[in-house]
């Protein structure tokens, strides 16, 4: 079976010097591009991080400081693959959650702002674990009938990603799911729309989920002392929390969305101020 594409996808891993995605740096990425007459095209890259990699980060992986010592930067490669996945859709294991941030993370320390507004997300964990609640390996044994071998590499992973999707869509061709408001539908199908839709966390404003949308729709904090509030209500009271969360240690791309919604609501009452 082939994915059903309209545009390009791009199913991707990253092994990295840790999981955070402000201070941490990719040293693996693994790219499998599918395209919509069904060529497909790898490309796997070591990157130096530029910071250490941590011993017990090197046991998971097998990476080490001087396997990437004489690999490029990021910096280096950033054009060349901003070019490359420029018109691409995105899919990965846990990917909306770590993969996607980190990446972005990666081209805005780079100057360059890698658009997801028209992009679909397909993240195959929240598919897994939505439908069956289990690990890569464990879903790797479960759709396929085969054991992961070399977990933790990068290739490996981003291939047995790819095959687990295309399981999904078999298995769960003509298979309700109902959500947490009783909705049912058949959302696993062979449509990378429909998947984006049902893997994506729709509810998160920020990638990292920072900021929410709350029950009206508007912009929330989910963390700290305001979590729950508006972030325009926040803002508007509390100025120095702009500020404060400018200079903290937050993703860039956080940052740009309370950025966005700070100049909206100056905007905004701009406008109140004209018309009055």
């Amino acid at each position: 079976m082939q994915l059903n594409l309209k545009r390009p996808i791009t199913f991707f891993d990253i092994e990295s010097t840790g999981t955070n995605v402000v201070q941490d740096r990719i040293v693996e990425i693994c790219f499998l591009k599918l395209m919509p007459d069904g060529t497909t095209e790898t490309k796997i890259r070591r990157i130096n991080p530029t910071i250490p990699i941590p011993p017990e980060v090197t046991a998971i992986h097998g990476i080490s400081n001087e396997d990437v010592a004489n690999e490029p930067t990021f910096k280096q490669i950033s054009k060349s693959l901003y070019d490359w996945l420029k018109d691409c859709d995105l899919a990965g294991y846990n990917s909306n959650k770590f993969d996607v941030p980190m990446l972005i993370e990666e081209f805005l320390r780079c100057d360059i702002d890698f658009n997801l507004k028209n992009r679909s997300l397909v993240d195959v964990q929240n598919i897994f674990h939505k439908m069956e609640p289990r690990t890569l390996k464990a879903a790797y044994k479960f759709y396929c009938d085969k054991e992961l071998v070399d977990a933790h590499s990068a290739e490996a992973d981003t291939i047995a990603t790819y095959e687990i999707l295309l399981s999904q869509i078999e298995r769960y061709k003509n298979t309700e799911f109902t959500d947490n408001e009783g909705n049912t539908s058949v959302p696993v199908k062979n449509d990378i729309q429909a998947l984006y839709q049902f893997s994506y966390n729709h509810r998160n404003a920020d990638l990292v989920g920072h900021i929410v949308f709350n029950a009206k729709g508007k912009e929330s904090f989910n963390f700290g002392k305001h979590k729950g509030k508006a972030v325009e209500d926040v803002f508007s009271k509390e100025p120095q929390y702009y500020d404060w969360m400018m200079n903290a240690d937050f993703p860039l791309s956080t940052k740009n969305i309370i950025k966005e919604i700070r100049f909206r609501a100056l905007e905004n009452n701009n406008m109140i101020i004209k018309k009055q």
